[in-house]
């Protein structure tokens, strides 16, 4: 019986297929049929190990990336880079989307496998590169290799949890992803800090390579024992052009992210034509129809990239503004970024237990203006110097509002997938959460440096109105119609 509330996805060049929930059910029997017991939980024990293995892997990706912000000064002073800073940073951002689009075609074509090992082995050979180099450049390098494999790592996960678990069971699963992100956010900083002050700088990416191995090692077992659920499909074709729009993409993200550098009118020139060169180049990177917000899957990844944005440009300046308005030390200032990483973790578990309950559609919904409300308290506590407590409640509850929708995002996308667009789709949503924030952070700087004073506010009345756009869309994640089953 199909879905009713599901309608036909489009597939990369627009054509009407079959959703993946339907394309994939006699998939999912097969894999019960393997399976003694019948599955409570990802970690129930036919999935136990693959989702331990998973939630590892995303956490040292996560930890490097929250750990990489607090020694970083150290880095471009050790090594004379100061001048580099800004593109240490921006690098494996870009570097992502090119990651992102290869790994995506590539699990298409051939499973989730053999792109999820080779990203495996390319974050190692990155942090091995960055943990060892001597001077910036040689360092930067090793962040765009990084980069580029920390991004293309998600991909194969995505389609794993669509191939081989229960669709019941797949916003717990991504509940627990985000939670794999929470505890960096939590102790990546501090325990980076420790180990560079008691050790060195380098310990912090050389540390996490000891760790890959057995994470890896505890997911392959059970994705052998169901190696059919994960087979690719040959007929889908390579696309060179595909990787040349990705390069582009992020050449013009990486050039947006530092048109804050130049001096007035060239920041403003490169601004502009960087944002026409994404909108241009990314087009074939995303769902037919995501730019104008159609109904079903094109808007859902479309919404992940705007409230990505509204979100984390908000997130870098809130420290920020305690930090310079109310002369908080940066230890506490960071610590309003902790009570919306557990918020986030919470509202994540909440969403995974209520299911069927509360709709994708709903979830979003609710989310989007939770977050535009948090938002907007923020935005007064910064235009009228209000207590500092008001805005770390807000933020909490903002980091709650992310938390109770984002794992919806992945569920709709995969369930209106078919099974030889998962790896494509699963990558245009990274790369909408890649670009959202790139984006966001970039006209946040560009605006606040025009406004002489009120530059908190300026940020902020930013990242508000990039939320009110995600409240308006948000229904559109409902699919418009029925889908017929082949």
């Amino acid at each position: 019986m199909s879905d009713p509330t599901a309608e036909p996805s489009l597939d990369t060049a627009g054509h009407s297929v079959v959703p993946a929930a339907e394309a994939y059910a006699s998939a999912e029997a097969s894999a019960h049929s393997v399976h003694a017991e019948p599955a409570k939980g990802p970690l129930s024990k036919p999935f136990r190990w693959l989702s331990i293995g998973m939630f590892a892997l995303i956490f040292l990706a996560a930890f490097e990336a929250m750990a990489v912000t607090t020694v970083m000064p150290l880095v471009a002073e050790d090594l004379g880079g100061e001048a580099l800073f800004a593109l240490a940073f921006a690098v494996p951002l870009a570097a992502g989307i090119i990651g992102m689009v290869l790994a995506g075609n590539w699990t298409d074509r051939a499973g989730p496998l053999p792109s999820l090992i080779t990203s495996a082995v390319l974050f190692v050979v990155g942090l091995l590169i960055a943990g060892t180099a001597t001077d910036m450049v040689v360092f930067i390098v090793g962040r765009f290799v990084h980069g580029l494999s920390g991004a293309a790592v998600i991909v194969p996960l995505y389609v794993i949890v669509a191939r081989i678990y229960p669709e019941a069971l797949r916003a717990r699963v991504f509940a627990g992803f985000a939670a794999a992100w929470v505890i960096p956010s939590i102790i990546g900083p501090a325990l980076a800090g420790i180990v560079a002050e008691a050790v060195s700088w380098h310990w912090v990416f050389l540390g996490v390579i000891g760790l890959m191995v057995p994470a890896a090692a505890m997911m392959l077992p059970p994705i052998l024992r169901v190696r059919a659920l994960v087979r690719g499909d040959a007929s889908v074709p390579w696309s060179l052009a595909r990787a040349g729009w990705s390069v582009l993409t992020a050449a013009a993200a990486l050039a947006l992210s530092l048109a804050k550098e130049f001096g007035d009118p060239w920041r403003w020139v490169i601004a502009v034509a960087s944002i026409v060169l994404v909108a241009v180049a990314v087009r074939p990177l995303l769902p037919a129809g995501t730019l104008r917000a159609a109904r079903g899957m094109p808007a859902t990844v479309l919404l992940r990239l705007i409230v990505a944005g509204a979100f984390f440009g908000s997130e870098i300046y809130l420290p920020y503004l305690f930090i310079e308005r109310y002369d908080f030390s940066p230890s506490l200032a960071g610590a309003v970024l902790t009570g919306a990483g557990v918020a986030w973790a919470m509202a994540s578990w909440l969403q995974g237990r209520l299911g069927d309950r509360v709709s994708n559609t709903q979830a979003v919904q609710i989310g989007s203006a939770l977050l535009v409300a948090s938002l907007a308290v923020v935005l007064l506590v910064a235009a009228f110097t209000l207590t500092p407590m008001i805005a770390f409640a807000a933020w909490t509850l903002a980091g709650g509002a992310m938390g109770f929708m984002y794992p919806r995002f992945s569920v709709a996308v995969l369930k209106l997938s078919p099974v030889s667009a998962q790896g494509f789709n699963s990558a245009a949503l990274s790369i909408g959460e890649s670009l959202g924030a790139s984006v966001a952070l970039a006209g946040t700087a560009l605006v606040s440096s025009a406004i002489a004073g009120g530059a908190f506010t300026a940020d902020f009345a930013v990242t508000v109105a990039i939320a009110m756009i995600a409240v308006v869309l948000a229904p559109r994640v409902r699919p418009r119609a029925a889908a017929s089953v082949a």
